[in-house]
């Protein structure tokens, strides 16, 4: 019950961080989703993730994509966002993974111009939040699994960031080694 509550908090957010056109705070939100989904590997968290990364991109090119009816575009998908959370209260899952299903169509069908753009938009929000889950140790295979992306997609896309110079993924220098094996011995 924890976990359903904290999506409609995340969804509750989202529907604020829209109507304040906050791009930060939504980026945020998709790494808080996709922090949860790598610790319970659910595939509609992950959807939301993506989902809410794509429209922090829009969000942050709404001017230069010149988006017409972009009010009404925020309208429905908070109006989904809303049914989304009645879903949840409801303890209706399929239906929260219905209007899931509608936002992603929703912002797909944006705008037919843009359509392609929206497209690569989804496909590298999948790219990012798998590297995002990779870095919380989920293997690479079953990361590249649970969001629909090759191994190739990942491992290369996760070599351009600096997953690898992350603080616990490093090791220790020489120097420091000998002195731990030192102390460990005495």
């Amino acid at each position: 019950m924890e976990e359903v509550e904290h999506v409609i908090s995340i969804l509750k957010e989202i529907k604020q961080s829209l109507k304040e056109e906050d791009s930060v705070k939504l980026k945020e939100l998709s790494n808080q989703t996709i922090h949860a989904a790598s610790i319970q590997q659910h595939t509609d968290s992950i959807t939301l993730a993506i989902l809410i990364y794509t429209l922090s991109k829009l969000l942050e090119r709404k001017e230069s994509l010149k988006v017409k009816n972009w009010d009404s575009f925020i309208k429905k998908i908070n109006s989904f966002i809303t049914l989304a959370i009645s879903a949840l209260e409801e303890k209706k899952e399929d239906k929260y993974i219905e209007y899931l299903e509608r936002i992603r169509k929703t912002i797909s069908s944006i705008s037919i111009s843009l359509k392609p753009y929206i497209e690569e938009v989804l496909r590298k929000a999948s790219i990012n939040k798998a590297s995002k889950m990779y870095e919380h140790g989920i293997s690479l295979g079953q990361t590249a699994k649970l969001l629909g992306v090759t191994q190739w997609e990942l491992t290369e896309y996760a070599g351009q960031t600096k997953i690898s110079d992350d603080y616990y993924n490093s090791t220790l220098d020489i120097k420091r080694r000998a002195q731990m094996a030192l102390e460990f011995f005495s």
